[in-house]
């Protein structure tokens, strides 16, 4: 008879406390975010589209290495390499990405791509507004991930027409 009360107890205990919690949500005021009117505050570890990053002069930073199409598990990354010439330098290595695609249909956004990269060209954005009906639309190209050229900074094409221009 004392083990059957000592559970009643127990159970009520337990229904309290969980009441507790229950409780004190209610009274805690409501956080409501009016989206489409103001932008969403996101967190700063947010994996968001991805981003190609450039360098302090405008240059990419991908080497077309493809380490973060390898490390990627759910073989989303698609890339092909060029040779960067004296004339014309897209990166600061030897090669860089021509073609960069992620298909976002099938990417996870694990993040192992961020990691494997030793230069750091590919990073999470904060964007995350990639909803389609149309699948077509959900592969992003190269053009649509680099990062705008740092003011101050002279994209490569343009490097390329003054240095013309001098001689």
């Amino acid at each position: 008879m004392a083990n059957i009360i000592g559970d009643v107890f127990s159970a009520a205990a337990a229904v309290a406390k969980g009441m507790s919690v229950t409780m004190k949500e209610m009274m805690s005021p409501t956080v409501t975010e009016n989206y489409p009117d103001e932008p969403p505050k996101l967190q700063e570890r947010f994996r968001g589209v991805h981003v190609l990053q450039r360098d302090e002069n405008g240059m990419e930073k991908c080497v077309a290495c493809f380490l973060c199409s390898a490390a990627c598990p759910s073989n989303c990354i698609y890339i092909e390499a060029a040779e960067n010439t004296d004339k014309l330098r897209i990166s600061g290595g030897e090669r860089y990405a021509k073609v960069y695609n992620i298909d976002y249909n099938r990417c996870i956004f694990c993040g192992y791509c961020v990691e494997a990269c030793p230069t750091d060209a590919i990073t999470h954005g904060h964007g995350f507004e990639v909803a389609s009906y149309n699948t077509s639309t959900l592969v992003l190209t190269k053009d649509d991930m680099l990062a705008p050229i740092p003011p101050g900074a002279k994209p490569p094409v343009i490097r390329e027409l003054a240095e013309a221009s001098a001689h």
